[in-house]
């Protein structure tokens, strides 16, 4: 067993701690603290970059700013940003489109199709025609679009009824994907009162499309409505252009004060019930409700600007039901800053979802128009008025036709609708498919080899 040497232990001399050491330990501390974090900022930074330009746009999309803080789509059936795929139908692509674009002689123009409460068909369009989600390849698309000015050429007397009804169907005929999927990754837009009822034979060959129209239920005029909830998207009416730009507008809001009406009412009768109910309430109380006889053709036509000073000239703006149960005066008033006031029992309104339509506006029962409702309109305060109005100012972005870049637009809304349409897997009953995943028709013949024109339920 060795022995236990026992060896002196050397001890380094040790320097005192003062307290200029103690601040150097807490500058190299904080030094390394602030190094660290700035490296980490730029490793994000560097991966937000990553995501490309159109992705963070798609995060900035559906949020815009509400009373201070935000409202967005919600994540629930829409999904946490916007991502689809539309293929747009061209007008040289299909025999038949043209004629529903620009009548039977090709001779009416888009540009004469964009204005008034119509030009939403237009817009619409031009607006898919830019979009970051376009696709130029029908495989990949989520869904499609067909364009067509249909109530417009009508108007201006390039097809008939008639024609109108054939027209589709000899372009519906013509639409491989329309007859793979039955119609359901199909986009249309109706944009008038008569909604799908323009195409006669709609229930037939558009009962399982998508439908965008600015009318919702009609079975108090028709036995079958041709909007449906669960397929169909509502969208806001074509307001005028000199209106909902950014900038000098054709008209500017006057203060509550110096406001001659309670409530105005433009437009005409047309001998329906509740129209008639507001004539001939102004006459009783001329002083409160303004509804003048609007003249909007002949040498006394009301012009644009006329028009909309009249209704920013009154704090409520009275909209009742027409031919259908939508009026565009809703969408005017929240551009000369009016409170609305529907009285249509059936209105459906666009992005519910997202719009609390309680905060910015009133609904009024049709059947109680009367002295009753100028009495209650009255008894609202202008501290009241003026809350609904601006909140209103907060969310009326969603009734203008702006590009999807804009950070709320009604194109940002239809295409969150959209999106929302959107199935992973479509079928038709003419539909089939076999064990390697290829699709067949009724004859077994692959979906590529299929001939048209097709047959059409």
């Amino acid at each position: 067993m060795g022995t236990i040497t026992n060896k002196t232990r050397i001890i380094p001399s040790q320097t005192p701690c003062t307290r200029t050491h103690q601040f150097g330990a807490l500058i190299l501390i904080a030094t390394t603290f602030f190094i660290t974090r700035l490296i980490s900022n730029q490793s994000c930074n560097t991966n937000s970059s990553n995501l490309g330009v159109n992705q963070l746009q798609l995060r900035q999309n559906h949020v815009f700013v509400n009373n201070g803080g935000s409202i967005s789509w919600p994540d629930r059936g829409y999904g946490s940003q916007l991502s689809l795929k539309i293929y747009v139908y061209d007008e040289g692509e299909i025999d038949g489109l043209k004629e529903l674009m620009y009548g039977r002689d090709g001779k009416i123009t888009a540009e004469a199709c964009v204005k008034g409460q119509w030009g939403t068909q237009v817009k619409i369009h031009r607006l898919l025609l830019k979009s970051m989600f376009r696709t130029l390849k029908k495989d990949e698309a989520d869904l499609f679009f067909v364009p067509a000015y249909a109530k417009c050429v009508r108007m201006m007397g390039g097809l008939n009824d008639k024609e109108i009804n054939q027209t589709y169907v000899k372009v519906l005929r013509q639409m491989l994907y329309f007859r793979k999927s039955g119609g359901r990754d199909h986009i249309f837009i109706f944009p008038s009162g008569a909604g799908a009822h323009l195409f006669r034979s709609w229930a037939t060959y558009l009962n399982r499309s998508i439908i965008l129209t600015p009318e919702g239920d009609r079975t108090d005029k028709r036995d079958t409505s041709a909007f449906n909830t669960w397929k169909d998207i509502i969208i806001p009416g074509n307001v005028d252009d000199g209106m909902t730009k950014i900038g000098d507008t054709l008209v500017k809001p006057l203060p509550l004060s110096r406001r001659k009406y309670l409530a105005s009412f433009l437009g005409r009768a047309q001998g329906k019930a509740g129209r008639l109910q507001l004539v001939e309430l102004a006459k009783q109380f001329p002083d409160k409700l303004e509804s003048p006889e609007l003249k909007f053709s002949g040498p006394d036509k009301l012009g644009r600007a006329d028009y909309f000073q009249h209704l920013s000239n009154a704090k409520f703006c009275l909209a009742p039901r027409g031919e259908s149960s939508w009026t565009l005066r809703f969408y005017e008033s929240y551009f000369v800053e009016c409170v609305p006031v529907i009285l249509s029992d059936q209105v459906e309104l666009p992005f519910q979802n997202v719009i609390d339509y309680t905060r910015i506006s009133i609904k009024w029962p049709s059947t109680r128009i009367g002295h009753q409702l100028l009495d209650y309109l009255q008894s609202i305060s202008d501290k009241e008025i003026e809350g609904l109005l601006a909140r209103g100012r907060q969310v009326r972005c969603l009734f203008v036709y702006a590009p999807e870049t804009e950070p709320c637009s009604a194109m940002v809304g239809i295409l969150w609708e959209l999106q929302r349409k959107v199935s992973q897997f479509y079928q038709s009953a003419e539909t089939f498919w076999l064990h390697n995943g290829s699709v067949v028709n009724r004859n077994l013949e692959q979906f590529h080899n299929w001939k048209f024109p097709m047959p059409l339920p």
